[in-house]
């Protein structure tokens, strides 16, 4: 398993919230089999978000078009506050307890 993830500032939670609902990276057909959005309990104006993938390939083509198609240009959310960081990982072990 593969995740991506991505931490941001955002100036409007609600208005970003919207946006990510919107999908405009196509999620399912970007191939994420499942996701979670949190935000840091000290401080309201960040957002967490993993992705997660099956193939390594599939994540890196997502990043990139994050990077070249929501997070630049003219389509890029006005809730965005500075540029996203993120990076891709790979899940070694997990364990319920």
């Amino acid at each position: 398993m593969y995740t991506l993830l991505i931490e941001h500032a955002v100036n409007d939670f609600d208005a970003w919230k919207r946006s990510f609902d919107s999908d405009p990276a196509d999620r399912a057909g970007s191939g994420v089999v499942s996701y979670r959005v949190s935000k840091p309990v000290d401080d309201s104006q960040r957002v967490l978000i993993e992705l997660d993938f099956a193939e390594r390939e599939r994540a890196e083509s997502m990043l990139d078009t994050l990077r070249t198609r929501v997070w630049s240009g003219p389509g890029r959310p006005a809730s965005l506050d500075g540029m996203p960081d993120a990076r891709i990982v790979e899940s070694l072990e997990a364990k319920v307890l």
